[in-house]
């Protein structure tokens, strides 16, 4: 039986969408293409119409459902807060049940399903990126890829060899009077940013906690979810569920925040009840403000040589209210001047796969971040989500600035002398 939620359990919502409007001065597609369709309340009208059967699939295919980057700015400024994110995937798991998906998508499926796969990959990419890519500009971390054509010039990560998998055990054990804490890694900490999560999982082994990381777990589901493979969520969703069962953990943490969503907003928003784990996900600086790590570093004596940093709001935290607490991790280490910058919360553009599939567009919603980070006079960018780490980079080279841009833990390990 499946527990993706189909386009009909969505119906009620669907008609309460009032066509106000008020999504479009926030729809980062809409900006660019100024079409209406490509705007939240053309979605929702075109799954009106699908629930109507006034338009044909194939209509929708050439149209703007696959134009939308599933962020949920819209979500966060409707009156009526339809989930137009949720409603999009309902259209696209329909659209695939029909007629299929393409090649590269049946081909990023597959990876994402199997971590024996994916594994071999990203090794096979580890050892071989020396002879397609170049390290431009040498103080980004991030490489030059220069093919295929698509995608000419996009800066991707270096490639780790060894995973996050391969540097820790599943289980280290903690104090005893300290409960056990779940940690979700998800593909991006795992393979291309094992540095960050090993950051993570030393701090909470610091602060006494036995750390719990299955290595049954896999891709959180984001990249599923927007391709529209309904039978890939399922199965993803129930593995880490089944994953996190053999240990008896207060809290799954995330360090990343479309994991975050993956686990928790998407899960909970299945057939299924999974509140047992979605009730347990919780980000990494909401958990650390609340165990009083903030009050700590706040403790600390401010350098005399503090670098400044901006930050940037991941879409898949915004959109659950967690805006807060970076900012306050973030003002409160010792090394850092913390300066606001203007449109913050704006989408970076890469929207999961979708900047795959519409690189030019994602690249142009990218090039809205410049001018606030310009503006700010920030030497780094913090954010706390690794797919806005690599759009983010990409924006600030093609813009020609000296800008670097970090997950907030990279900040919080060099306060802290984590290594």
């Amino acid at each position: 039986m499946s527990i993706n939620k189909n386009l009909i359990d969505y119906e009620k919502v669907i008609r309460e969408c009032v066509k106000c409007g008020m999504c479009q001065a926030y729809c980062p597609t809409y900006r660019m293409s100024r079409r209406e369709g490509a705007v939240a309340r053309g979605k929702i009208a075109l799954a009106a119409a699908l629930l109507d059967g006034d338009v044909e699939l194939e209509e929708l295919l050439g149209q703007d459902i696959d134009m939308c980057l599933m962020c949920g700015s819209c979500v966060v400024k409707c009156p009526n807060k339809v989930p137009t994110h949720h409603i999009v995937g309902a259209v696209r798991r329909r659209i695939t049940g029909d007629k299929g998906m393409p090649l590269i998508d049946r081909g990023i499926s597959g990876l994402l399903g199997s971590k024996t796969l994916k594994k071999t990959a990203v090794k096979g990419g580890a050892l071989l990126s020396p002879l397609f890519l170049k390290k431009i500009p040498e103080t980004s971390g991030l490489h030059l890829r220069f093919s295929p054509s698509a995608m000419r010039g996009r800066t991707v990560p270096k490639v780790a060899f060894r995973s996050l998998f391969d540097r820790f055990p599943e289980f280290l054990e903690g104090k005893k009077d300290k409960p056990v804490i779940g940690f979700f890694a998800g593909c991006s900490l795992t393979y291309l940013f094992p540095e960050v999560g090993e950051a993570a999982i030393r701090l909470l082994s610091g602060m006494g906690y036995s750390i719990f990381m299955p290595k049954a777990q896999g891709c959180c589901g984001i990249p599923a979810h927007s391709l529209g493979n309904g039978r890939l969520i399922e199965d993803l969703a129930r593995a880490n569920v089944e994953a996190f069962k053999k240990h008896e953990v207060k809290h799954i943490v995330t360090a990343c925040a479309s994991c975050n969503s993956g686990i928790g907003e998407n899960l909970a928003d299945m057939k299924e009840d999974f509140r047992g784990f979605t009730d347990k996900v919780i980000d990494l600086s909401v958990f650390l403000q609340q165990e009083g790590l903030f009050d700590t570093l706040s403790a600390m004596e401010k350098r005399s040589d503090r670098v400044q940093v901006t930050y940037h709001d991941p879409c898949h935290l915004k959109t659950q209210g967690v805006t807060a607490e970076p900012r306050e991790l973030l003002k409160s280490l010792p090394q850092v001047n913390f300066v606001e910058m203007e449109n913050a919360s704006s989408c970076c553009g890469l929207g999961g796969v979708f900047s795959l599939h519409h690189y030019e567009c994602s690249k142009a919603i990218g090039a809205r971040k410049i001018a606030g980070i310009e503006q700010s006079g920030a030497e780094i960018v913090a954010t706390a989500c690794p797919g806005c780490i690599m759009q983010l980079q990409d924006s600030i080279n093609h813009a020609g600035l000296k800008v670097r841009v970090v997950h907030l833990l990279e900040l919080l390990s060099e306060a802290l002398n984590i290594s």
